[in-house]
């Protein structure tokens, strides 16, 4: 049963840094992607970030492209999301996916964490 749990949220000043973790159980990713989506209150789900498990490719979402970066770590089957530069518009619950896919211009994925909250506030 694959878990994925995240870790690392909370409340940072606008231009502040957090970095995001999930530690992922139960499944192997190795020919997967990886990744992090967030929902902001009143909005839809956004796709943020994607990585392929065994490494090399990486997509981002146009909001987040320069500030935020995307890695993982094969030994802690851990996967990293650090977040520079933060914007209120930032705010929002950041949840973990597993196997993510790309299907007529939208991201879905299989499996999901329970979420964190970052918040960006003065």
């Amino acid at each position: 049963q694959v878990q994925l749990v995240e870790s690392g949220g909370g409340l940072v000043q606008p231009g502040g840094s957090l970095r995001l973790s999930c530690a992922a159980s139960g499944g192997t990713f190795k020919s997967a992607y990886m990744g992090w989506f967030r929902q902001a209150p009143g909005k839809e789900r956004e796709f943020v970030a994607r990585m392929l498990w065994s490494g090399g490719t990486t997509n981002y979402g146009d909001s987040v492209k320069g500030r935020f970066a995307i890695s993982r770590d094969n030994a802690k089957n851990t996967l990293y999301l650090q977040m520079d530069n933060l914007k209120p518009e930032d705010t929002a619950v950041y949840y973990c996916a597993g196997d993510l896919r790309y299907f007529r211009g939208s991201y879905s994925a299989t499996y999901w964490g329970q979420g964190t909250q970052v918040t960006v506030s003065s």
